[in-house]
């Protein structure tokens, strides 16, 4: 079972410093057929104007990646974390018991793309835990690059979920192949390009749920960016 999600279709919002599409339902955009994927509920895409972002708010029980695609974002958190990063580095935190953080573009001419990523915890009320790591593109060239797993493997970083976060970047005529284990979920994301998934077509933004399929296929038609999520 392949469901295509259409980029067209996500919810999207312009609040003129913040430009943002929610795949499933988040904020003002509500659709009871998009609540999330498993335990994976959330994946705004969003594009933050330069010298502007999001002031402290707060989060809890929620483990949140943040995957830049271009640019660059300022971190602050009630952890005493303070740090700018750019692609290729890669966020994590474990909200846990309640953290507090802001996000900002630090530059002045510069956008910054990025997808926000969150996935239900399988423990509630930990201590917050905040990672940062750098995962390059030459990694990720023709391979599913483990990004977050609960286990850490690889070097990557460590999410409170029976979940893993994989991205591949691909040339035109390159393949990928993902083999779930019996029973399990998975979501694709195409972060930028053109690729088949077990030959069905998706493009920039589009992406696909998942379930019951022995292989996935990722095959690419154009320099492309994707991110696959293996479910319980």
């Amino acid at each position: 079972m392949i469901l295509p999600s259409p980029a067209a279709e996500r919810g999207h919002a312009d609040h003129g410093w913040l430009k943002t599409s929610h795949t499933f339902s988040f904020a003002d955009y509500h659709d009871p057929e998009q609540m999330g994927w498993s335990v994976l509920r959330v994946i705004n895409d969003d594009r933050i104007a330069p010298a502007t972002g999001f002031g402290r708010h707060g989060h809890r029980d929620m483990e949140i990646v943040t995957y830049l695609l271009a640019g660059a974002l300022a971190h602050g958190d009630s952890l005493q974390n303070a740090t700018t990063f750019r692609r290729p580095e890669v966020q994590r935190m474990s909200a846990g018991r309640g953290v507090t953080h802001s996000e900002f573009n630090p530059s002045q001419s510069e956008t910054t793309h990025l997808l926000q990523i969150w996935i239900e915890p399988d423990v509630r009320g930990i201590a917050p835990e905040y990672d940062q790591r750098r995962f390059e593109d030459a990694d990720k060239r023709g391979r599913l690059l483990p990004i977050a797993t609960p286990d850490g493997r690889l070097g990557s970083m460590t999410i409170h979920q029976d979940a893993s976060l994989y991205a591949t970047l691909l040339a035109p005529g390159e393949a990928v192949t993902h083999v779930p284990a019996p029973g399990r979920r998975a979501y694709v994301h195409v972060a930028q390009g053109e690729v088949t998934l077990n030959g069905v077509p998706l493009a920039t933004g589009d992406g696909a749920r998942i379930g019951n399929e022995a292989e996935l296929v990722l095959a690419a038609g154009a320099d492309s960016e994707v991110l696959l999520f293996d479910l319980p």
